[in-house]
């Protein structure tokens, strides 16, 4: 990760508590727990490519969104799936039925991150 500069070390930033972060990642593992009854998974990462057509559709405006980024950033088709079950992951974070270009956006930024930095 990019380091921390000192200013934001210092402001006063008042986010989300750890008791709300909970919260929400709990109702997002019920979401989960619910959409895949039955489906011999349990969470968004275990998605296979076949389900990940099924669980994760985008509209239009984030196909073009995620086409663009996979021509720009040179990826695979891995990593177009990875893409997508982060984007299911957010939007389940965000209490969100569908997909959003919004979340597919923020799944590109972590996928640049990753490579930039993990790579």
């Amino acid at each position: 990760m990019p380091a921390v500069k000192y200013r934001e070390l210092r402001e006063d930033a008042s986010g989300e508590s750890s008791d709300q972060i909970r919260a929400r990642v709990i109702a997002a593992r019920a979401r989960q727990l619910r959409r895949y009854q039955g489906e011999k998974i349990y969470c968004n990462a275990q998605l296979s490519p076949r389900q990940i057509r099924k669980c994760c559709n985008i509209s239009a405006d984030s196909e073009r969104l995620l086409e663009s980024a996979m021509t720009r950033l040179g990826l695979s088709a891995r990593a177009h799936d990875r893409i997508l079950k982060v984007a299911r992951t957010i939007a389940d974070l965000d209490a969100a039925e569908s997909i959003s270009t919004t979340h597919i956006s923020e799944a590109i930024q972590y996928r640049s991150l990753d490579r930039n930095y993990w790579a």
